[in-house]
């Protein structure tokens, strides 16, 4: 396995002043604790700002990991682990595609991922870890009971997925 040719981006999303939404940016501040990750693991994470996610990905990576709340209507504290699927935007006019791109700063993870596809800087590989929200409200902070319980079993997660990915890179 190459200690440096395969970049892997582990990112936490969310707005931690609405509860569960937050979910994304604990479980990335939890990985970044960790100090047994390899050197070209990048964790960060990004609040709503999708601008951040924009600019560090046209650096260049091999996969992305996105941690945040995931909605599906299933039971609070559920995690998914997903591959998103981008919307076509192909018959959309050019004014329809810059009214759609424009505010970057609070883009949407979806909307950040879209960008980096039409400017061909989406890695090759891209999952999301998603956790179930008990509830997303306005101005509340810390995540509830259920979802922070299930922030140990999403690490788990990611780590597992990570390994996963460094064992595939060894064998190409």
């Amino acid at each position: 396995m190459s200690d440096v040719g395969y970049r892997l981006l582990v990112v936490g999303v969310g707005n931690v002043l609405q509860g569960d939404d937050g979910f994304g940016v604990e479980l990335a501040h939890r990985l970044m604790a960790r100090t047994d990750l390899p050197d070209h693991i990048k964790l960060m994470e990004t609040g709503i700002g999708g601008m951040s996610l924009i600019q560090e990905l046209m650096y260049g990576y091999d996969a992305l990991l996105i941690l945040d709340a995931y909605q599906n209507n299933g039971e609070a504290g559920q995690l998914y682990l997903l591959e998103p699927i981008l919307p076509d935007l192909s018959g959309l006019k050019p004014h329809e595609l810059r009214d759609y791109f424009s505010d970057t700063h609070y883009a949407t993870p979806m909307r950040a991922l879209n960008f980096l596809s039409r400017v061909g800087q989406l890695p090759k590989i891209v999952n999301i870890i998603g956790c179930e929200p008990e509830e997303i409200d306005d101005m509340t902070l810390g995540l509830s009971e259920i979802v922070k319980a299930a922030i140990p079993k999403a690490e788990k997660m990611t780590i597992d997925w990570i390994n996963r990915h460094l064992q595939a890179e060894a064998y190409t």
